[in-house]
């Protein structure tokens, strides 16, 4: 797959440290991300290909980084 994610320009990735949590933050909403997530919509800078960031990543995790990044795709957060 070519696509090269990156957050779409209404969406930032920030740390909330009084949670202790990483936070996606787009239009009206808050979303808490898990530190699997986290480290996925990290990687997502434009750069780097679906490939090289499941290459990034411990190996067997490649169909759940793809679906989970269709579906970030698909609410808007990604481009």
């Amino acid at each position: 797959m070519t696509w090269r994610p990156a957050l779409s320009r209404a969406a930032m990735l920030r740390h909330d440290p009084v949670r202790q949590a990483d936070l996606l933050i787009v239009p009206e909403r808050i979303v808490v991300l898990n530190e699997e997530a986290a480290a996925i919509v990290g990687l997502c800078d434009g750069e780097r290909t679906v490939a090289d960031i499941v290459a990034e990543l411990p190996e067997g995790v490649e169909a759940d980084v793809v679906e989970f990044l269709d579906r970030v795709r698909a609410e808007g957060w990604l481009r």
